[in-house]
């Protein structure tokens, strides 16, 4: 227990959700190889991983919310691993998002022989960047602003705005998954389809996958602070998801118009 502790950090019990997270990872990757080529049994193993893999992330994480909420074993000099650790997350994220955006701007600054000198390719389909790229930018930066408003409510005290601040989130979130479910949908090009195809389609794909991330992210944290877990000196969850939010804001607000501009006209 803390209280027999002569020390502020934290000895970590021993756990089987490491293995077995590396286990339904491990399995989930050979699954998938044998499934796409297709060998037998790979749809079964791709399964099992893609199971496996949610339910380690859930029993570890409810591990964790036990250990810091319940037990009070994450002291404050405990939250700063977790807090500068996820700050390299969030530097990883963007780079891995900076690879996308310079390959989305390559070809249309500078269009190469080999596509025939013009931006888009002839022949391929672009999307109306007017229609909902253009409904589903202004969206983002009032979700980030309701983050900032819960955050700022748990730092005072006001548990309840800070209830109403994450029902506001998880809201507008919702509304931009949505969005841009709809607009993956219905983007014409598909990645066989060339430069174009490789590039415009994998940027909005995984950008729609972190959007979805960060919906859930919300709706956990939001679902967490009804409950009371969330105070003034312990929201490390909250600060982490926070600033998982503000990263996809930004990637959606500002990065992503000049590519709905050279990718749909």
């Amino acid at each position: 227990m803390v209280s027999s502790q002569r020390h502020s950090y934290h000895l970590v019990d021993p756990s089987p959700w490491p293995i077995s997270g590396s286990l339904g990872a491990l399995a989930t990757t050979v699954g998938g190889v044998m499934y796409m080529h297709p060998f037998t049994g790979g749809s079964t193993l791709l399964s099992l991983g893609s199971i496996f893999i949610p339910y380690t992330m859930f029993v570890r994480w409810r591990d964790v919310i036990r250990e810091s909420t319940l037990e009070g074993h994450h002291t404050k000099v405990v939250q700063l691993g977790p807090r500068y650790g996820f700050i390299p997350s969030i530097v990883s994220e963007v780079m891995f998002f900076f690879a996308f955006f310079r390959a989305s701007f390559h070809s249309p600054l500078a269009p190469a022989v080999e596509i025939g000198g013009i931006w888009p390719p002839k022949g391929i389909g672009v999307s109306n960047p007017w229609e909902i790229p253009f409904l589903n930018t202004p969206i983002p930066p009032p979700s980030g602003a309701a983050v900032t408003w819960a955050h700022h409510a748990i730092l005072a005290g006001k548990e309840q705005q800070a209830v109403y601040a994450s029902v506001a989130t998880v809201s507008l979130a919702l509304v931009s998954t949505g969005f841009q479910g709809m607009e993956y949908y219905q983007a014409p090009p598909t990645v066989p389809d060339g430069i174009h195809g490789s590039t415009f389609p994998s940027a909005t794909g995984f950008h729609g996958f972190h959007v979805i991330i960060g919906t859930i992210s919300p709706i956990i944290r939001g679902i967490r602070q009804y409950l009371g877990h969330l105070t003034k000196k312990h929201h490390v969850g909250f600060e982490a998801a926070a600033w998982y939010r503000h990263s996809v804001d930004v990637v959606r607000s500002f990065p992503f118009v000049p590519i709905y501009w050279w990718g749909g006209l």
